[in-house]
């Protein structure tokens, strides 16, 4: 009668051959387009996938909470490539049982070939049926965390071109403000931006507000303690492009938003500058 040993060396050796039955069983029952690279990609992780199997099953056939050390990781990557090519949860998620389905019939299809016991080829489907659940909970585990890393590294890098320094001269920077401004763009720009602008020797920093949709008075008064960090920092600090609904906004709150050095334009504000610089204002 063939041992589990021998299935397993089976399994091993034609991991190639079951892992594209799979991946043509699974492409064929799925609705959706499935680019050939990404068939490709999934070849090789059923490869891997029926390598752990093999090794589950040599190690100990009986211990059905055997998870073997490297599937966590197969697990990881799997998650990886679904996030980097822009992939969903459900992606995953819907192919499952599909993979579940295929693998049962060709462990039991070759259960039957090779005449192992009915009580073996239980064990063994129980055991593919185990590392797929495995599978697919810390794959779906590590989705949601990479999909939570990647909103966050999008968000800084978003909030980054929200609120970009501009160098006129060696002297001179404009902040551009763009958009709806709320606190996480504020909170960026002063534990981000202003750190930068203080590094570049600057002493004039226009913040031109021309570009701004909406603000609210929370977000106007941080924006105040910018200005007071970079006045702090020995630099003269000139706002531009002021709306009446955002002045409105700063007056119902009594926040002083404006201040001496305010002007309709940045044209204006670089004027106003090369006066200063000339003695003539």
């Amino acid at each position: 009668m063939t041992t589990v040993h021998e299935f397993s060396s089976y399994v091993s050796k034609n991991a190639h051959l079951i892992s594209e039955e799979v991946v043509e069983y699974v492409v064929s029952h799925t609705e959706m387009e499935i680019p050939q690279e990404e068939k490709k990609m999934a070849l090789y992780m059923y490869i891997k996938l029926l390598g752990f199997y093999s090794d589950s099953l040599e190690d100990d056939p009986d211990d059905e909470k055997f998870v073997p050390a490297h599937l966590l990781e197969w697990s990881k990557n799997n998650a990886e490539m679904q996030v980097s090519r822009g992939g969903k949860l459900s992606d995953v998620i819907v192919r499952y049982p599909l993979t579940r389905d295929i693998f049962a019939d060709i462990m039991a299809r070759i259960s039957l070939e090779m005449g192992l016991s009915a009580a073996l080829t239980a064990t063994i489907i129980k055991r593919i049926n185990s590392i797929l659940d495995v599978s697919l909970t810390e794959t779906v585990f590590a989705f949601e965390r990479l999909s939570e890393e990647s909103k966050s590294k999008l968000q800084k890098e978003l909030l980054s071109l929200s609120a970009p320094v501009v160098p006129i001269r060696d002297d001179i920077v404009v902040l551009p403000l763009v958009g709806f401004i709320d606190e996480a763009r504020v909170t960026f720009i002063m534990e981000m931006v202003i750190p930068k602008i203080s590094t570049m020797e600057v002493e004039y920093v226009i913040l031109d507000f021309s570009g701004v949709l909406t603000i609210d008075h929370r977000v106007a008064e941080m924006l105040v303690q910018a200005g007071k960090m970079l006045r702090m920092m020995g630099m003269s600090v000139m706002t531009t492009g002021l709306r009446p609904k955002l002045v409105q906004v700063a007056m119902h709150n009594d926040i002083k938003f404006t201040s001496p050095f305010s002007f309709s334009t940045v044209k204006q504000a670089l004027e106003s500058i090369e006066k200063l610089k000339n003695g003539t204002q």
